[in-house]
């Protein structure tokens, strides 16, 4: 009967899988282009398909997915083909709101009008400057002026005149000067002085102040209605002016609204320029210096007034716009409005008014990374308040805090059509999913992308055209089926399955660039060949794996005890493993056991001293179970253990441990030794099945490194879980070792197959009686785990 070692032991072939290096070749006419950079995620494929294609409000779509798997590459060919099938859709401006400059209107474009009717009105304000203030010289004008000018005079004229005739009469005089009028006394027709008008008598002083006053009566009553003809004579000029505009710009704006007669917004936007451009004139010419006017500053006014702010131009050619927003910030998603300063006051008009990604995604699509929009509250809300509503609303969420808070602008909302696409990890998803209702009504569609592929001939086919493709792309030379199949062996080495490729495509792009420039460091002139692709992975692995040479030298150095040969009681070799960035390794770690008479149970020293995170412990309460359960049956079983991974110093977390903290204890209640040459890793629950566990190639070639430090001696190996086979990508040196005899690995189902390589004993079955052999590894613990009870006992 072959025994549990020759049983469990793993073949080379095994230990490892390859890729047909016939099925990378490259294939005639293949299609090298942007759609092949993805492979697989059919199941996201379909449900991108279906979230585009629903046009109905809320089916936005969550795609969730490890970074470096493709998600944004597909997503982005997804949302370009959808694109390119649908109309540019509007563009959108804001105008002047003549009424109220605090609230600034929406005025919507067909696709190309806008730049359209930017350059029409920058030609308008063009023609502005040409005429104006050049057109109040036209000598019709001028004219009509001085008629005004003339009438006005003549009244005031008359009135000055009838005052100066009763003047006269009483030997007085009127003057003007400066704007005044002044009455003084004639003596022979000659006013007189100061010093002759005190010479006269007293009466004759009284006579004419008393005929002065009179006067300046009479002079105020005729001038009673002055300010009447200066009103009418200012309206007559406003009128005049009104009209000479009017009659210079209609045939401007006439000639505009032809070509957007078909755009009532438009046409409502020239009838506002229509009504309101005289008042603005006249505002600007007022304050312009006449004789040496700013014609930059005249545009610039001009500018303020009438021109459109465009916030995101179309091409019709171009489809429906796609829109990836890298800084998802409040401003750059929503849009914001600028100020500046001017004389130490902030200032802003609806120029001032930025776009935001909802802005340039109008009409098509929006893609965002959900961890960056997740970052500030008031985001996530605005964002979910401007999908509810379908209207984008530029505002600030610390608006009335800001020092623009004086002056703030309000603009109309614009209508919003757009699918939104947020890039995540499942974390988020299920948390918003959770917590979040309003999530669940936005987003109905998840997109889930696969972690692997499955090496069909398809697949790897597709495989190594996208390696080419990349290949072509950045000028490598050819690369051979060796180095593709190569590739593609470590992508299966990255899934840990000897049946699934990895999607992580960064790190088949990351080793191919690497291999490309070892190939020109060695000047190469032939094909990219597979020894490139080793050379790359061992760089990387030489850069990253400082931290695991020192651990190594720290066992040979004997630092850290382990043992790869002989035997010890309680005492066995556990496999960790260790990630450091993007780097993982194994390590071994001794663990012991020791048991003694008493009732405290198992105790977990990792857990004692606060170490040992939640799943280690209960790989340890699970061991409680499994003793209690194989040897508990038919007495009260009462024993003190303790259980420890020695020279740990840090948290100790994985529940990969158990089987080998299982084995020791057994051995520390038996007495029967452990073989040091062996390593062991694998959970188990409390029937005593072993189970899976992760980073089993990296846990056996961590020991495996340490025992080829030390030399091979054929005795050494690694027992790990039989479910954990087919997760076997093992390096080449390994697998030679294996096929040399020098090294081994066992694939065991349950404890006792584990027990019966480690202790060299069988373990022994049940029997009838409830009882097992007495030479047997569980006769043995059973005899001695009674007397430990008895002992409690006393």
């Amino acid at each position: 009967m072959p025994t549990a070692k020759h049983s469990s032991a793993l073949t080379p072939d095994q230990l490892t899988t390859s890729i047909n290096a016939a099925l990378c070749g490259e294939v005639a006419n293949s299609q090298a282009s942007a759609d092949l950079r993805v492979i697989g995620h059919q199941r996201a494929r379909d449900a991108i398909e279906f979230g585009l294609s629903m046009a109905i409000p809320g089916f936005n779509i969550f795609a969730v997915g490890d970074t470096g798997t493709g998600r944004r590459t597909l997503i982005s060919q997804s949302l370009a083909a959808h694109a390119a099938q649908e109309p540019a859709g509007q563009e959108w401006c804001y105008i002047n709101n003549f009424e109220n400059s605090h609230a600034p209107q929406a005025l919507w474009l067909n696709p190309g009008e806008g730049k359209v009717l930017t350059s029409r009105m920058n030609k308008f304000i063009d023609e502005l400057l040409v005429l104006f203030p050049e057109v109040f010289e036209n000598p019709s004008y001028q004219r009509k002026k001085k008629i005004i000018d003339r009438n006005f005079a003549q009244k005031y004229e008359q009135a000055i005149a009838s005052v100066e005739q009763d003047a006269l009469a009483n030997n007085v005089g009127l003057y003007e000067e400066d704007g005044s009028v002044t009455f003084a006394p004639l003596v022979e027709g000659q006013a007189i002085d100061d010093a002759q008008f005190a010479a006269l008598t007293d009466e004759q002083r009284n006579h004419y102040y008393q005929l002065l006053a009179n006067l300046e009566e009479m002079l105020s009553e005729q001038l009673l209605e002055l300010p009447v003809w200066k009103r009418e004579a200012v309206d007559q000029l406003r009128k005049l002016k009104y009209e000479t505009i009017e009659q210079v710009v209609r045939p401007l704006l006439k000639e505009l609204g032809r070509e957007y007669s078909n755009n009532l917004g438009v046409q409502k936007f020239l009838r506002e320029i229509r009504d309101h451009i005289a008042d603005t004139l006249l505002d600007i010419l007022a304050n312009e210096d006449e004789e040496n006017p700013d014609d930059r500053k005249f545009r610039h006014q001009l500018e303020r007034k009438f021109l459109p702010n465009f916030l995101e131009s179309r091409d019709a050619s171009k489809g429906a716009p796609v829109v990836y927003e890298q800084n998802p910030t409040f401003q750059n998603l929503f849009g914001a409005v600028d100020y500046n300063m001017a004389q130490g006051v902030l200032q802003t008009n609806y120029r001032m008014i930025r776009a935001g990604a909802f802005h340039r995604a109008n009409g098509g699509y929006l893609l965002l990374d959900a961890e960056k929009l997740l970052t500030q509250p008031a985001i996530w809300q605005q964002f979910k308040l401007v999908l509810k509503t379908q209207q984008i609303q530029i505002d600030h969420p610390m608006s009335e805090l800001t020092p623009g808070g004086s002056y703030n602008l309000q603009p109309e909302k614009i209508p919003l059509s757009v699918k939104v696409v947020l890039l995540g990890s499942p974390e988020i998803y299920y948390t918003l999913q959770q917590y979040d209702e309003e999530f669940a009504e936005l987003f109905r569609v998840l997109a889930d992308f696969d972690r692997y592929i499955q090496p069909s001939d398809a697949n790897v086919q597709s495989f190594a055209a996208l390696i080419r493709e990349r290949g072509k792309r950045h000028g490598y030379p050819d690369i051979s089926d060796e180095a593709v199949a190569l590739l593609a062996k470590m992508a299966m080495r990255h899934a840990e399955h000897q049946h699934k490729i990895s999607a992580n495509i960064q790190q088949w792009n990351e080793l191919l660039d690497e291999a490309c420039y070892l190939w020109r460091k060695e000047g190469s002139s032939g094909s990219l060949l597979g020894r490139h692709i080793t050379g790359a992975r061992n760089n990387k692995k030489n850069r990253t794996g400082r931290i695991s040479e020192i651990m190594l030298e720290e066992i040979k150095e004997r630092q850290v005890l382990i043992s790869t040969e002989g035997q010890a009681i309680g005492k066995i070799n556990g496999l960790t493993v260790f990630s450091v960035g993007d780097n993982s390794f194994g390590t071994p770690a001794r663990i012991t056991a020791t048991v003694y008479a008493g009732k405290q149970g198992v105790t977990d020293i990792e857990r004692e001293a606060e170490l040992g995170r939640a799943i280690h412990s209960k790989g340890v309460m699970l061991l409680t179970g499994y003793l209690g359960h194989t040897y508990g049956q038919q007495f009260q079983l009462s024993i003190s253990a303790n259980i420890a991974i020695e020279q740990s110093y840090g948290q100790v977390d994985g529940d990969s441990a158990s089987l080998a903290e299982v084995c020791s204890l057994i051995s520390a209640v038996t007495q029967l030794p452990i073989d040091q040459s062996l390593a062991v890793t694998g959970s188990i629950n409390q029937h005593g099945e072993v189970q899976s566990i992760g980073g089993v190639n990296e846990k056996i070639e961590g020991f495996f490194r340490l025992c080829q430090e030390r030399g091979l001696t054929g005795t050494q190996g690694v027992i790990i879980p039989k479910t954990n086979q087919v997760n076997l990508m093992l390096d080449d040196d390994v697998v030679h070792a294996v096929a040399d005899g020098k090294f081994t690995i066992y694939a065991v189902d349950d404890i006792d197959q584990a027990l019966e390589i480690l202790l060299g004993v069988p373990a022994g079955e049940l029997d009838a009686a409830a009882g097992y052999p007495s030479g047997s590894v569980h006769g043995q613990a059973l005899t001695r785990l009674k007397a430990l009870s008895a002992l409690a006992r006393i």
